[in-house]
């Protein structure tokens, strides 16, 4: 698929916690921009915030030096805050939404895609609102994604915390973009369930509304990262690590209490057919001194490894070079696993079997080809290795082959495709943005 060619220049921005920042939204980000200039798009931009405030907020960053630079073409902009300490909040967001005004003011047609509700759409709407206010001529068309810890840690709290306010102006300002679009179903049932709970209580249309328009986009995901490793390389990458003498399972992931990465350790040492086996843990987040801790205490203190340093480029690697790929995600209060980008990733990279939870989204993501555990049960995780370790090459070739074929629906180029084709046939779409709907080259 490409876009049908024009010569008028046009614009992507795509406003989200970028890279150095470990989650598969930044990722996804990467890849939609990525595919935005492949596709006929003049001129690309990430619009993020300064690194310093992402540490200060205390998000899990890869090292700087491990990021991979983005194509010639991306401009990744982190506007500095406005005022000074005596504004004590929403400096860093001022600055973010005045740049965005100046963006969308300057006469180049822009499409906008906000990941993360809140804030991000949430300045969107509001520069939107503003570079219209100006009488200077806008065009923009904004799409705002809902991902899974804007319902679960946004919505889903000011319901619980009966907050009415911060509720009704989440929801307004996503329904004020032009497509709204969700990473499942299942964070659109439940941003739909959410909203239905503020009508009940207070006679409000939200949830008529999110049925009616939010649709399902699929995290953007580049497939050929993942499926076109060099063999050589991977077994490089696995002798540097020192992971080429024995078979490993992995984990990759954020490591945080929902990822359940304690029953994985408990379940790992319990399973027989791992006893000459690793676990390899990588990521950052969170719980990491807790599990270390957790880790060193257990039967298999010697043969758990973690790894805090992993970088875009050796991930896949790590992910093809693995005996089996261990995410047991469980719902907490703070965070429900509401697709699973790393399981599509590590399904991709064609490695061991997937072992997961039906949480959230997962199945989605994983559809027939993961071995599903219930949550919490590190003796059912301990079955699955068992299980997994155990099959055959002919099994283990033929079930990487399928997972492989599933996953290959989150490809970049059809996910923004898709995107790009809705936004199209949105009624409150400016008439240009049809120029970019994907034909067959």
């Amino acid at each position: 698929m490409t876009l049908t060619p024009h010569a008028a220049p046009r614009r992507l921005v795509v406003v989200v916690r970028a890279d150095p920042v470990i989650c598969g939204h930044s990722g996804e980000a990467r890849n939609l921009a990525e595919a935005a200039l492949r596709q006929g798009f003049t001129e690309v931009r990430i619009v993020t915030w300064p690194v310093e405030r992402l540490a200060t907020a205390g998000l899990p960053l890869k090292p700087l030096d491990s990021v991979l630079p983005y194509s010639p073409g991306i401009e990744v902009e982190r506007p500095e805050p406005v005022g000074d300490d005596k504004v004590p909040d929403g400096r860093y967001l001022a600055g973010l939404t005045g740049r965005l005004v100046e963006l969308f003011t300057d006469g180049v047609p822009t499409v906008c895609l906000s990941l993360y509700l809140s804030p991000h759409t949430t300045a969107v709407t509001d520069a939107v609102r503003v570079a219209r206010s100006t009488g200077l001529p806008v065009e923009v068309a904004t799409v705002a994604e809902a991902v899974g810890s804007d319902v679960t840690n946004v919505v889903r709290s000011c319901v619980a915390e009966g907050r009415f306010g911060a509720a009704a102006h989440v929801l307004a300002g996503y329904l004020a973009n032009d497509l709204c679009v969700a990473v499942s179903r299942y964070t659109r049932d439940l941003l739909v369930a959410c909203a239905r709970q503020v009508d009940d209580r207070h006679g409000t249309f939200f949830a008529e509304q999110c049925a009616e328009r939010v649709q399902v986009s699929y995290p953007a995901i580049d497939t050929s990262a993942y499926t076109d490793l060099d063999p050589a390389v991977t077994h490089d990458v696995l002798a540097r690590r020192g992971l080429d003498d024995r078979p490993y399972v992995l984990f990759l992931s954020r490591l945080a209490a929902a990822k359940g990465v304690d029953d994985l350790v408990d379940g790992f040492a319990r399973s027989s057919a791992a006893s000459g086996a690793r676990l390899v843990v990588a990521g950052r987040g969170p719980a990491e001194a807790q599990l270390r801790a957790r880790a060193a205490a257990s039967t298999a203190a010697d043969r758990v490894v973690f790894l805090d340093d992993v970088d875009d480029a050796t991930k896949p690697h790590l992910m093809a070079g693995s005996a089996a790929f261990v995410l047991p995600s469980k719902p907490r209060p703070e965070f429900v696993e509401t697709f699973g980008i790393a399981l599509a990733e590590a399904m991709l990279a064609g490695g061991g079997p997937v072992v997961t939870t039906d949480t959230g989204g997962i199945g989605e993501a994983v559809g027939p080809h993961a071995t599903i555990v219930p949550p919490r049960s590190p003796a059912a995780i301990a079955r699955a290795l068992d299980d997994v370790l155990a099959l055959d090459d002919d099994a283990r070739r033929s079930r990487a082959a399928a997972a492989r074929a599933y996953a290959l629906q989150f490809d970049r180029t059809a996910v923004l495709d898709a995107m790009l084709a809705r936004l199209a046939t949105a009624p409150t779409a400016p008439r240009w943005v049809s120029d970019l709907r994907p034909v067959r080259a």
